[in-house]
């Protein structure tokens, strides 16, 4: 039973945002993008590109450290051959924060070294902070202005109207809703969403999303799930999914009467564990490759 569900997502304040970007981008120099280092490109608002246009950005890999590390340099370079700055941080730990200056200096350099040639010492540069829900925006305010203003709360869409926030003596940041597109023309992407907890589990079939990332899971084999779940004598690539997630359910002893398996309460927990990086730290796209 792996097949895909129709995700959809009509929150009715996302046209409005878009608008709010459109207007604000006069008033900043460049954008700060924050997508999932687990999933770079299912956490990149399609639109954006037409939105901002030529605007020079920084694309922030937020969740590094529970990201695969090879796939997350793989995912820089990536970036770096389309000419975009990406830099990989962590930003509830902090891993990272301090290569953003650095970054945003760069690709703003030509436009500071033409203000500092007319006298304009540190002339002041203006960032907007752009990602979709529950990538990390508030945390990253947070973290990186060393204050604990935006509202950070683990549940999509927490995140209302725009606030500036100074960093340094240079460098001024506009926050801004975050923003998801209405609905998604390719169903892997809400789903990859979903396994990160960007897509309420409330519109889910939470068993469904589960053994959809169970057939991701068997291929990929980390260890760290198979250990966990204690899998080592399992054949992975021949068990079923929905067996599987019985399986695992059987072994946590989610058992309810008659001795059924609990498999709503272990789809529930493999998908905490999953975005825990209790599992391993785990990469779901890579660079170049097909969405599946």
């Amino acid at each position: 039973m792996s097949d895909k569900q129709t995700i959809q997502w009509f929150p009715g304040h996302m046209t409005k945002t878009k608008r709010q970007i459109q207007a604000n981008l006069k008033l900043v120099d460049a954008v700060a993008e924050i997508i999932d280092a687990r999933i770079p490109v299912s956490s990149r608002n399609p639109d954006l590109n037409n939105i901002i246009q030529n605007r020079p950005r920084v694309i922030l890999l937020n969740k590094c450290d529970m990201a695969n590390r090879t796939a997350t340099k793989m995912w820089i370079d990536h970036f770096e051959k389309q000419g975009i700055t990406a830099v990989a941080v962590d930003c509830k730990s902090g891993r990272g924060l301090n290569k953003f200056p650095a970054a945003v200096n760069q690709v703003l350099r030509k436009k500071i070294e033409r203000l500092q040639s007319k006298g304009m010492k540190n002339p002041m540069m203006r960032i907007m902070i752009v990602g979709i829900p529950n990538v990390g925006k508030s945390s990253f305010i947070n973290r990186i202005s060393g204050q604990n203003r935006a509202k950070v709360e683990d549940r999509p869409g927490v995140t209302r109207g725009n606030q500036w926030f100074t960093i340094g003596k240079n460098l001024e940041m506009l926050d801004t809703p975050g923003v998801l597109w209405p609905k998604f023309d390719d169903q892997i992407v809400g789903e990859h969403l979903a396994f990160t907890g960007a897509v309420k589990d409330q519109v889910m079939d939470i068993e469904l999303l589960a053994m959809r990332l169970l057939d991701f899971l068997k291929s990929l084999k980390p260890a760290e799930f198979i250990e966990r779940f204690k899998l080592e004598d399992v054949e992975l690539e021949a068990i079923p999914s929905h067996e599987l997630l019985e399986l695992i359910g059987r072994k946590r002893g989610m058992l309810i009467s008659g001795g059924e398996i609990d498999t709503e309460r272990a789809a529930i927990m493999l998908l905490d564990e999953f975005r825990a990086a209790k599992l391993g730290r785990i990469t779901v796209e890579m660079p170049n490759g097909e969405l599946k």
